[in-house]
């Protein structure tokens, strides 16, 4: 049985509040009359092939116009507490929080522990771009763009048109692919990223990013009193060094 990471590629796509208002533009919202749920999710396990997705209509006794999630929300917590670590764009600020809230929200406990890789934040740590958004760097970078949508499909699904769900589910799962090539792209830059070798319990010469052990000796890093060897994994291209600075590597400043 393996003990690598795993690694969980997730996007959320919830409804919209439903609220009175007194106008169009900047309002303050009088009333609810319906808080956001969860719609659907997509993921994917880094490694497998599968692209996998729920919707609110999967379940028994779903009629048109409903906000209940609870039971899709209970399979993305199962979900959830198997992940070591979640990949999401923009996740710390929207795809985490808002699952946690609907957990909160259905008395759920919390998932296991993980870690979090925001594919937004990793790319705006590194580089500058003309747009951080996800369709946009994935056209950019890879040549592929989102399914084109607009406010008629969540219009659709609410009404319960199966065709607008269905629509819907695809959206999302080629979301899932988008941000799994951007995930991939970007997992050499990611200094921060979730220690693979720490997680995996070897910690003896593996990537720190994507547990390869196919490392290669280039050079040296030297701090400001210690020289350590220096490595490039030949697997993601990413840049690590050994643990232990060199023998006799040691200076002081004076």
């Amino acid at each position: 049985m393996s003990n690598r990471p795993r690694i969980l590629l997730l996007d959320l796509e919830t409804f919209p509040n439903l609220s009175w208002t007194w106008g169009k533009y900047d309002q303050n919202v009088i009333r609810f009359k319906q808080e956001t749920c969860l719609a659907t999710y997509a993921a994917k396990w880094l490694g497998e092939s599968n692209v996998f997705a729920r919707a609110l209509c999967d379940y028994r006794g779903y009629k048109a116009g409903s906000y209940d999630d609870s039971k899709l929300v209970a399979d993305l917590w199962a979900l959830v507490n198997e992940a070591d670590i979640i990949v999401a764009h923009n996740g710390d600020q929207f795809d985490i929080k808002v699952f946690q809230a609907r957990f909160i929200f259905h008395k759920l406990g919390p998932p296991k522990p993980f870690k979090t890789i925001d594919t937004k934040k990793a790319v705006k740590r590194v580089a500058r771009f003309n747009s951080n958004k996800l369709d946009d760097l994935s056209s950019l970078l890879e040549n592929a763009k989102k399914i084109k949508t607009d406010f008629d499909l969540w219009e659709g699904c609410i009404n319960g048109d199966r065709s607008a769900w269905a629509k819907m589910v695809a959206y999302n799962k080629k979301d899932i692919l988008l941000l799994e090539k951007l995930y991939l792209r970007l997992r050499p830059w990611i200094n921060n990223h979730p220690n693979f070798s720490v997680l995996s319990g070897k910690e003896n010469r593996v990537c720190p990013k994507c547990g390869s052990k196919n490392l290669q000796y280039k050079g040296y890093l030297v701090t400001q009193s210690r020289r350590y060897r220096r490595l490039q994994c030949q697997g993601c291209g990413g840049w690590t060094r050994e643990v232990k600075c060199e023998d006799g590597a040691k200076v002081t400043n004076g």
